[in-house]
């Protein structure tokens, strides 16, 4: 029961004055429950902090090697003096020595990880005519006659503190009597907000479309044949051997997944340029019927896309913004509750629509917990992971000592789902109002892009010229599944504020 406890969250209502009974006239109150975040900091599953270590073991055993022949290579060149530098052998144990030590340079090249650098990115900003205030919003849908009052109470409900401001966009098209979701009304959506974004990043990095080796489009509703990526090899005539693939139906976090996927294909094509598109197709994920958990995402979701462009060229280090350090996937599928939280579904009037379950945040809680533990051990300072330890080790009555993430990172880009989301997860967490910024402005400022949400954040921080040289980038967004992944970018060079950025009105 104790751990019950921690999940409930009461609140007294006011129900007002009772009209009847053997009670009226009197103040009438009930006590809601809500689900909320697991309390990160009261436990933690030494299953993920032993995972957490595991992948740093793994990647250290690149790293291992190096140090060592430094030092024997060290040790020997100082026992050398001017005469056993001269040449004492033929030319044919020369020609041997040399390929000897090319080979063994060959095998360590391509037996360790390439660099994986974040060329740059881009995201879209649609037109001023699909703005919409809030204000609107409700107008608009009382206006289509799709919803009954009811539903449209709902709504602006939720929207009222949903964190979103006036300045967002949605397609006019769903707003029509009877809307229900179609393949063109999608396909133009997709179209404008995918070539939008790679439009803008082509001009950033002046990279030709042929030298795009690996291409990766996410978008979790709209799945058309022939695909979405097949849309953009069509639309920019990319290689006809490009290693294509279109993830659909992963959610928020889809865009991170999205990033593991082409750096392993840039690992096994070293060299090589990746492009990465994120989207959600608005118009297919929107609900026109009155079931109240599918009229969530319509209060959400809304427009955007981002392209970016990552390079296993080191030659390209000189000309990139960030560089690739860790990322961690968690998926917690296996259980049931958390695979039916958030699903697609298809009301009894036959209407389809995203079903939002009431435990979602509680169980995107645990897999958020989840992951941070992994994360702790690869990103922690050494001084943090001791105190850990040596609390855990002496085994104290108090409740566990909980790292200090932000001692790991000067900037955190959060999914921008909802503003109780980020206030919960700002509790949880300890975290300042200066971290919270990004995701803040961005679910005002734009909504809930869905997986490319985080890099709109990104967006903002450059914009504001608040990315430095050194400086480390936490992006981590979770989704249907449910899944919540992490990626760790670091800057290579103080980023300036963009010529192009969602946020510079000068870019329209």
């Amino acid at each position: 029961m104790a751990r019950e406890h921690e999940l409930l969250s009461p609140e007294i209502v006011n129900r007002g004055v009772e009209n009847s009974g053997p009670y009226a006239g009197s103040l009438s109150f009930s006590v809601r429950v809500q689900r909320r975040l697991p309390d990160f900091l009261n436990s933690v599953n030494l299953k993920y902090v032993r995972l957490g270590y595991g992948y740093l073991l793994s990647h250290g055993v690149y790293l291992i090697p190096a140090p060592i022949l430094i030092v024997i290579f060290g040790a020997q060149i100082g026992k050398l003096t001017f005469s056993d530098l001269l040449p004492t052998f033929d030319t044919t144990d020369a020609v041997f020595l040399f390929g000897l030590l090319g080979i063994l340079a060959y095998i360590y090249l391509e037996t360790t990880p390439c660099w994986i650098y974040l060329v740059d990115f881009a995201c879209y900003r649609p037109p001023n005519e699909l703005k919409i205030s809030k204000k609107e919003f409700i107008e608009q849908a009382r206006e289509s006659g799709n919803f009954n009052d009811a539903s449209l109470e709902f709504k602006q409900r939720i929207i009222k503190n949903s964190g979103l401001g006036d300045e967002t966009y949605l397609p006019r098209a769903v707003f029509c009597p009877g809307y229900r979701p179609n393949l063109k009304d999608g396909r133009e959506e997709a179209a404008m907000v995918l070539f939008g974004a790679i439009d803008d990043l082509l001009a950033a990095t002046k990279i030709r479309p042929k030298d795009i080796r690996v291409l990766v489009v996410n978008c979790g509703v709209l799945n058309t044949t022939p695909s979405l990526s097949a849309m953009v090899i069509n639309h920019y005539k990319l290689r006809h051997n490009i290693n294509s693939f279109n993830l659909g139906g992963m959610g928020c976090s889809a865009g991170i997944i999205a990033i593991d996927l082409a750096k392993d294909l840039l690992n096994a094509y070293p060299g090589s340029y990746a492009l990465v598109v994120s989207t959600e197709v608005v118009s297919n994920t929107w609900y026109g019927g009155n079931e109240v958990d599918m009229l969530l995402p319509n209060c959400f979701f809304r427009m955007g896309a981002a392209a970016v462009l990552l390079s296993s060229c080191r030659l390209d280090k000189w000309r990139s913004k960030y560089e690739f350090k860790q990322l961690v996937r968690t998926h917690k599928g296996m259980d049931n509750r958390s695979f039916k939280c958030m699903h697609l579904k298809e009301d009894a009037e036959g209407r389809q629509g995203l079903s939002v379950s009431k435990d979602m945040i509680e169980v995107g809680g645990h897999a958020l917990k989840a992951n941070i533990t992994t994360l702790g051990p690869l990103v922690l300072p050494v001084s943090e992971q001791v105190h850990f330890f040596t609390n855990l080790l002496l085994k104290k009555k108090t409740k566990p000592y909980i790292p200090d993430y932000k001692q790991a990172f000067e900037h955190i880009c959060i999914l921008a789902t909802s503003k109780k989301v980020l206030d919960e997860i700002q509790k949880n967490l300890e975290l300042t109002e200066e971290l919270m910024e990004a995701s803040r402005k961005t679910l005002e400022r734009f909504g809930n892009t869905s997986s490319s949400s985080v890099w709109y954040e990104l967006a903002y921080l450059e914009a504001n010229a608040g990315v430095k040289r050194g400086d480390r980038i936490w992006q981590t967004a979770f989704g249907s599944g449910v899944k919540c992944n992490s990626v760790v970018w670091k800057a290579l060079r103080n980023v300036e504020k963009p010529e192009r950025s969602p946020w510079l009105e000068s870019s329209e």
